[in-house]
């Protein structure tokens, strides 16, 4: 309930250019032993970690590079040693085969909950993100929309394009939900989704 303050992270629910969202993921590497924890619903990056490209939480809060959101991730657990499937992953995991499953749709629509009110006004301008570490208990992400940057600054990561109003939500509620898009600022030339950056990582 947008009453109430629950953020969940980033839902994929649907594509700019996809008439029927069909949920699909990509499957990356996550780098063994990686430090950081990472929740169902966190946005991720590529990441060089020298030699090899795997999958990194991005931290970021008034810009961010993503590849796409997790949705989960597999690997043979390094105690006993079955191949286990985890809504989240757990900080330094020790194994070499953490495949994390990532919704890398450069034109993703995602709902996510502001951390205060948004109204009317808000539609089609940008914001940036808040990053709390997610439930463990549970295995969400707790990043929200910081409704309290919102403007039209190109450079911030996400914009909103529309509201979710149902039973249990409405605009103007003490935490809006909304639905969102990476922002495309960057497009062909620097930051921004990395699918669509003409830098590439490294």
């Amino acid at each position: 309930m947008s009453s109430s303050a629950t953020p969940h992270g980033a839902t994929p629910v649907g594509s700019l250019v996809s008439c029927a969202y069909n949920a699909k993921v990509t499957h990356y590497k996550i780098k063994n032993a990686y430090g950081t924890s990472i929740f169902f619903g966190d946005i991720v990056k590529w990441a060089d970690d020298n030699p090899n490209t795997t999958i990194a939480k991005d931290t970021g809060t008034t810009a961010c590079t993503p590849i796409g959101i997790f949705l989960g991730c597999a690997y043979t657990d390094p105690t006993t040693g079955q191949f286990t499937p985890n809504q989240y992953f757990p900080a330094s995991v020790a194994s070499d085969d953490i495949v994390a499953y990532v919704a890398s749709d450069p034109f993703l629509i995602m709902q996510m909950q502001c951390d205060g009110a948004a109204d009317q006004d808000d539609l089609g301008k940008n914001c940036a993100i808040v990053q709390t570490a997610g439930s463990t208990a549970i295995g969400r992400s707790k990043v929200a929309v910081d409704i309290s940057t919102v403007a039209t600054t190109s450079t911030l990561p996400v914009k909103i394009i529309d509201f979710v109003d149902g039973p249990d939500s409405a605009i103007g509620d003490a935490y809006t939900d909304v639905l969102v898009v990476f922002n495309s600022q960057s497009a062909f030339g620097t930051g921004g989704h990395q699918l669509l950056n003409a830098t590439g990582v490294g």
